[in-house]
């Protein structure tokens, strides 16, 4: 699985979500900018990645995800 392929598995189901995705084949890094998400709990933003992502998991085309949720402020202001 590339890194686009994962992208368009999250942006179009979150509205006003941003991923930027390292990595391939079956592991990922995700930088997910999206003042909604990062307004919830850690374990509900994890739940509404890992729920888009869960039929790739399930078949092993991705194997381990790493997350990080930034505002759009956040991500803007980081060095």
């Amino acid at each position: 699985m590339q890194s686009e392929q994962v992208k368009q598995l999250i942006e179009p189901q979150l509205p006003d979500t941003e991923v930027l995705v390292e990595g391939e084949g079956c592991n990922f890094q995700l930088n997910v900018i999206s003042d909604t998400l990062a307004a919830m709990s850690p374990v509900k933003r994890q739940q509404q990645i890992y729920a888009l992502l869960g039929d790739q998991i399930a078949d092993g085309s991705i194997h381990a995800v790493t997350m990080k949720f930034f505002t759009r402020d956040a991500w803007n202001q980081r060095a």
